[in-house]
């Protein structure tokens, strides 16, 4: 998608108009839909906020704060943590956790961003450019500022620096000259914040900009948008709070979470699991930049621990690394991607534990908790386990016990304290966007498992009525388990008890009700991962060795774009079964067709028999299931499987040189 068009389409929405007028007007990719990032019970209590009862005092107060109970129990928590069997030799295990040296840091952090290049003596400029160019202006300052304070640490430790950075960015990236249409974007940006200024009730407004009676009023909503750089946003953000009619004292927040609404690009809504491992790679190396430009934006300060080695106990499921127990349990069933064990505990939850009064609050017994456990250890792959005598409280601190005895923090040694330090964030968009960025970076096991549990807790949010058991209630107990470890130094249990439990319990709470939201790939990123793509696959063309010439290459040829809606297209679409293309089908492109319309069309040339049962589609002598998915497959993607809702022709506008399969959708597997 072009940035100058994700540029008007931030305008139009700050701007206040409504999306029925946007529909109104020719499409491009950029157009949106509306689409609500809230859970069935957020969307029940939307509804019921419309109608004349109101919820009783007791009920607000419970859902806008933790109440007595629920902080009682998040210490509790953190005193079982400090006391449990892992936490003996406290100084030995942090002894294997030690933050980066100076230097260490920056040059770790340019090889995980895909740019280690800069700072290689043997490295070529052009290498560098294929990824600069696809940067925002506030990434690139990001990625300047590593390069300072790399070249920095090296004169302190009188070692000469590889190489002058200054060679990579000439000239300066704080000129225009660099990125033309990084500055054209943040441009049409900064014009739109003009019309925010102008439009107190428009949807990007702070709270402060709010009319007594907007606060009063509807339930809150929040448009979340995503086809502008999170650290972009951040920049008008931060202008538009020091503009003068801004400058009055803010809302106290009630502690209550809004709808969050999400406008849908018309190449639709990208989850993680829809892309392929190499253009993954590329959304990590892409959203670690835009995350560090957005941390240098809000001031905060997170240090990047590192794990050392430690020795992997005996034991098959308790304190054995993630990866370990994924290759081992993948022996057995091979397409899984969380633990087998978590699956199996989650799962007895699930059917007996998410309707007990207390669950996760109420303490096992624990003799019966550690005999349990050693049967689990002895018996579980053999299955020999029986669950019909286990207790849901039991099994319950057993998920807590696997999650905190895990040899590194399921959030990562690396980014645990940057989770943590969102709770410093004021602005719950904000918050929602390092959340975001925090997950498309964590190691795919790690975020697999993160989303099982996050599921399974969102379930017994869900039914509060029977297990008592809210929001709160859940993001305060489970919070201590994620974000302490023993090996990492914390600051999340120091300073006033209250309100540092409730700033770890809402972040928890946050990723528990938006984790829909956060487990998607930011539209901005999706554009740049195209446009990297392109860029590489030019590579061949680049012979003159000044980065100045090469960016304005690449820019010029980017511009080299087939006219849009020109006439009606027929698209030739490949159907494969397994790993074999067994035939094609036609389809004719025009401006409403959408990838659902494809497959409908594919559902009804296939032939329908009786005898296969319902949903199933023989073609060709193979058997077919309903759960097939439109793939786009080359050009400048690697594979990405399509939303229902992704419109073709703007598909084909974007990514032209791509051509389409139907095929079968890996079978989904749990925390994906």
């Amino acid at each position: 998608m072009p940035w100058g068009r994700s540029g008007s389409a931030v305008l139009l929405l700050l701007s206040g108009r409504t999306i029925a007028r946007a529909k109104a007007r020719n499409p491009s990719p950029t157009e949106m839909s509306v689409e609500p990032w809230a859970s069935p019970q957020d969307q029940a209590a939307a509804e019921q906020t419309d109608s004349p009862q109101e919820p009783s005092a007791q009920e607000q107060e419970q859902e806008q704060h933790p109440d007595k109970l629920c902080l009682d129990s998040f210490w509790s928590e953190v005193e079982t943590i400090r006391q449990g069997s892992g936490y003996t030799d406290l100084d030995c295990t942090r002894r294997d956790s030690r933050q980066s040296e100076e230097g260490e840091q920056e040059e770790q952090w340019l090889a995980d961003a895909g740019l280690s290049n800069l700072i290689s003596e043997d490295s070529e400029d052009v290498d560098n450019a294929v990824l600069l160019s696809t940067l925002t202006r506030t990434q690139a300052e990001a990625v300047q500022r590593r390069l300072d304070s790399y070249t920095l640490s090296l004169r302190k430790r009188n070692k000469p620096a590889p190489r002058d950075v200054r060679e990579v960015f000439k000239p300066p990236i704080t000129q225009q000259t660099l990125l033309p249409e990084s500055q054209r974007s943040e441009d049409l940006a900064q014009n739109s914040m003009a019309s925010v200024a102008k439009s107190p009730l428009s949807a990007c407004v702070s709270h402060s900009a709010m009319t007594p009676e907007h606060q009063r009023g509807a339930p809150k909503e929040e448009i979340f948008i995503t086809d502008v750089a999170y650290c972009e946003q951040a920049v008008i953000f931060l202008k538009q709070a020091k503009l003068p009619q801004n400058n009055v004292q803010r809302r106290k927040e009630d502690g209550t979470l809004p709808r969050v609404t999400c406008p849908k690009c018309r190449l639709g809504v990208t989850r993680i699991q829809d892309l392929s491992h190499s253009d993954m790679k590329k959304v990590r190396q892409l959203a670690l930049i835009d995350m560090t430009a957005l941390c240098d934006l809000l001031e905060l300060e997170v240090k990047r621990h590192k794990m050392g080695k430690r020795k992997i106990p005996e034991s098959s499921l308790y304190g054995v690394p993630l990866a370990t127990l994924l290759e081992n349990d993948q022996k057995i069933k091979p397409n899984t991607s969380t633990p087998l064990f978590l699956q199996a505990l989650l799962s007895f939850l699930e059917k007996k534990g998410v309707d007990s009064e207390g669950i996760l609050r109420v303490p096992g017994a624990q003799s019966r908790i550690k005999l349990l456990q050693q049967n689990l250890e002895a018996n579980f792959y053999s299955g020999q386990v029986s669950w019909d005598e286990v207790s849901p409280n039991d099994a319950a601190a057993l998920l807590k016990k696997f999650i905190r005895e895990l040899p590194a923090p399921l959030l990562t040694a690396e980014y645990l304290n940057t989770f943590s330090a969102v709770r410093d964030i004021t602005e719950l968009k904000q918050k929602l966007h390092m959340l975001n960025l925090l997950i498309l970076l964590l190691p795919e096991p790690n975020r697999n498992t993160l989303k099982a549990l996050l599921e399974f807790l969102s379930k017994v949010v869900s039914r509060e009525k029977r297990n008592r058991m809210n929001l709160w209630a859940v993001a305060t107990i489970m919070a201590p388990n994620l974000f302490l470890h023993k090996a990492i130094p914390s600051r999340l249990t120091e300073g006033a008890e209250k309100g540092h439990a409730e700033k770890a319990a809402d972040v928890m709470r946050l990723l528990i009700r938006y984790q829909d939201l956060l487990w998607t790939i930011p539209n901005f990123l999706m554009s740049q991962v195209r446009k990297l793509n392109e860029n590489s696959n030019r590579r061949y063309q680049f012979y003159d060795r000044r980065i100045k010439n090469l960016l304005r290459k690449i820019h010029t040829d980017s511009r080299d774009k087939p006219d849009k809606n020109t006439s009606e297209l027929c698209r030739t679409v490949k159907i494969q079964v397994g790993d074999v293309v067994s035939g094609t089908m036609e389809y004719q492109l025009n401006i409403n067709s959408r990838a659902s319309d494809l497959l409908a069309q594919f559902h009804r040339q296939s032939v329908h028999s009786p005898d296969n049962g319902k949903g199933k589609m023989r073609r060709n002598g193979a058997v077919l299931y309903p759960d097939c998915a439109l793939y786009e497959v080359g050009g400048n993607i690697g594979e990405h499987c399509l939303d229902p809702d992704t419109h073709l022709l703007d598909l084909y506008n974007s990514n032209n040189s791509g051509e389409w399969v139907i095929k079968l959708k890996p079978n989904a597997s749990r925390g994906m």
